[in-house]
């Protein structure tokens, strides 16, 4: 079984490559996202992009800085076909996904103003926001010395492989398809 991680920016195009890995490479999906929104309707609380911060660093607080993909990694074996974690945002996390067999790391960036537009169009109750908060969630979740918190700059230092998405869908897929050919290649 390979593992993908996915980390980077806002808007810079992790479900991009997650829905090419899962259509083009028969990879299972797993969600931190989902993960969190399930525990907000648990818990009662309001979806926004604030409270799955909280609660994302209220679970990793009482349990442990990897807890979240921990959970989703369990699911993986479970199914035992490849899989792909999105959205890694924490150092812990990707440390705990490390000790795994065929564990990689993607991280994927873009400038600031297309990943705003990238948000805008695809109307998530969470991305509902102006250009200015965008850019105060991303820089409040871009580096901390908590490592319950999101550390994405330090994510993104960690991964085996970099994607700059400044272009079409079209040309993020090429890049990702010549890695995880590559990667599949090793494995076989």
């Amino acid at each position: 079984m390979i593992i993908i991680g996915i980390t980077g920016t806002l808007g810079a195009g992790k479900g991009t490559i997650v829905d090419f890995l899962v259509k083009n490479k028969n990879f299972k999906h797993y969600s931190v996202r989902e993960f969190l929104m399930k525990e907000i309707k648990k818990r009662g609380l309001e979806a926004s992009r604030d409270t799955m911060t909280e609660v994302a660093n209220n679970l990793r607080a009482i349990h442990s800085p990897s807890y979240i993909v921990e959970e989703l990694y369990k699911e993986a074996t479970n199914n035992g076909q490849n899989c792909v974690i999105e959205s890694l945002r924490t150092p812990g996390e990707i440390t705990s996904l490390r000790n795994k067999d065929n564990f990689y790391l993607f991280a994927v960036d873009a400038k600031p103003k297309e990943r705003y537009a990238r948000i805008t169009q695809r109307l998530s109750e969470t991305d509902n926001v102006s250009y200015e908060t965008f850019i105060a969630n991303e820089n409040r979740e871009m580096e901390s010395k908590d490592e319950n918190k999101q550390n994405i700059k330090r994510c993104i230092e960690m991964a085996d492989f970099t994607f700059e998405n400044n272009g079409n869908i079209d040309e993020l897929n090429s890049k990702v398809n010549d890695v995880i050919n590559l990667i599949l290649e090793k494995h076989e």
